[in-house]
């Protein structure tokens, strides 16, 4: 039903002859995040992060999860790394509520480096018509709250291996923003899954619309959710800055607005709702203290009228916010 460019797309099931809800299918992977997993021995988590990258795409246009499958690719198979990669993908369905019902593991011999293997994930769920998110009524005026994330989830590895790399430092050191973890463990940090934490809200019907800060950062994400014509303005100062953030500007350094377009920025899923109906999906969306934060509004927004997304007071030191 939909074109490409969106964060899912639709199957109409109603058309295939079942009631009316539509079937939602999303794939992803963890990108260069697993070159660490690789350096560093650490397989444990990036199947949390495959579950969650998938299925957070999911949750955005209402849907609830139904089932997962996965692909495993490498030269040659290791039977641990296998093992591990496939129980932290058992425990991303667990907490996401859906079940993983096949894939595929290849050998590839030639394809990938010794050691090396890539991830592909598929996802689909299911989502009533009357509940399907965005559901056009966003305006000015509207309640912007953001779900914190676990830390950096799966985007923008590329940029921090480098940043790792410039800092002399190797995954075995002590992480310099987290000295009692090593580096390449808490830059692991799986992704959070927000499948538990939307998904009363969707049903209650609080939203207008959600949207995963992954790939692209805040800049190039809230767009896809806007109508013509709107824009957000964030404050940084609402939510608390994972300490890794503040290491990854200061090395760079980073200006404010790479920031704001490569990383998430402690914010992981962005939910945007009326002003009469922020506080009720406040408690609907918190399953955690100090969870979810407000942290901005919709404005009315017009070409050559200033950033379509601002996000102010920046905390970087060092970048130009």
């Amino acid at each position: 039903m939909s074109g490409l460019g969106g964060f899912a797309g639709f199957f109409d099931l109603k058309a295939a002859g079942y009631e009316d809800a539509l079937l939602v299918a999303a794939t992803d992977g963890v990108g260069t995040k697993l070159k660490i997993a690789v350096a560093s021995g650490d397989h444990a988590s990036v199947g949390i992060d495959l579950v969650a990258m998938c299925v957070n795409d999911l949750v955005v246009v209402g849907a609830e999860p139904l089932f997962f499958l996965d692909y495993f690719a490498s030269a040659s198979l290791d039977r641990s790394t296998v093992v591990a990669i496939i129980e932290g993908i058992c425990e991303g369905c667990r907490m996401a509520n859906c079940a993983l019902i096949g894939g595929e593991t290849a050998e590839l011999p030639g394809m990938y480096a010794r050691g090396d293997y890539d991830l592909a994930g598929f996802a689909v769920g299911a989502v009533s018509r009357a509940q399907v998110l965005p559901n056009g009524e966003v305006k000015a005026g509207d309640v912007v709250l953001g779900l914190t994330s676990s830390g950096l989830h799966s985007n923008g590895f590329s940029l921090v291996r480098a940043l790792v790399d410039r800092a002399g430092l190797s995954y075995d050191d002590p992480a310099p923003f987290a000295n009692d973890r090593k580096l390449g463990e808490a830059l692991l940090t799986p992704t959070r899954i927000y499948i538990s934490d939307c998904m009363p809200a969707v049903r209650g019907g609080l939203l207008k619309a959600l949207c995963h800060i992954t790939g692209g950062g805040f800049i190039e994400n809230l767009p896809r959710v806007l109508p013509d014509g709107l824009g957000v303005q964030l404050d940084a100062g609402a939510w608390p800055m994972p300490a890794v953030f503040h290491w990854l500007a200061q090395t760079g350094p980073v200006s404010g607005l790479e920031m704001t377009r490569t990383f998430n920025c402690g914010i992981g899923m962005i939910a945007v709702v009326a002003a009469d109906k922020a506080e009720r999906a406040l408690e609907a969306l918190t399953t955690t203290e100090g969870s979810v934060h407000r942290i901005g509004e919709i404005v009315d927004w017009q070409d050559g009228h200033g950033p379509r997304i601002d996000v102010r007071n920046l905390p970087f030191h060092g970048s130009d916010t």
